[in-house]
């Protein structure tokens, strides 16, 4: 009975729920790319050479993964220009989206985490389901005193 309990919490996009869980979890190529991010800092720039070397994967194989992860919206591709000595030349990257962090973060180890990254998780989270309780009540026909009522009594 004694096992720490999270209460992880993903704010999926509603119309493509399922194509993201299928691109997360139909494979563990995706699991890897994500837990690779969360090892290396879920801020910092993803090179597929990089997630080659790492997970051992095929070249065709991470291409693929990263170009559904980037439709599915949890990745964001960009580019950079690297200048060398004779010519430049333009790199592709990638970064987790807002989505991509939070489902990376299910896969990180709490000790791995830095106080200022659970900081900014507790932020982050916060002002997401603030946000989503804002729009359900309305759509009830909440009155926002009776939220503002049950945070007071709470954080009390």
């Amino acid at each position: 009975m004694g096992a720490r309990l999270y209460p992880y919490v993903i704010f999926l996009p509603k119309e493509r729920k399922q194509r993201v869980l299928r691109a997360i979890f139909g494979s563990n190529v995706p699991v890897g790319i994500l837990k690779f991010s969360t090892s290396q800092g879920i801020s910092r720039k993803i090179y597929q050479k990089d997630l080659i070397k790492e997970l051992g994967y095929s070249n065709k194989t991470i291409i693929e993964h990263l170009k559904n992860m980037a439709s599915a919206g949890i990745l964001e591709e960009h580019m950079e220009k690297i200048e060398g000595d004779e010519r430049a030349v333009w790199l592709k990257f990638y970064i987790l989206s807002d989505l991509g962090r939070w489902l990376a973060l299910l896969l990180a180890e709490e000790e791995k985490l830095s106080k200022g990254e659970k900081s900014e998780i507790v932020c982050n989270a916060f002002r997401s389901y603030t946000r989503w309780i804002k729009e359900l009540s309305q759509s009830l026909g909440m009155k926002k005193e009776t939220l503002q009522e049950i945070f007071s009594e709470e954080i009390g």
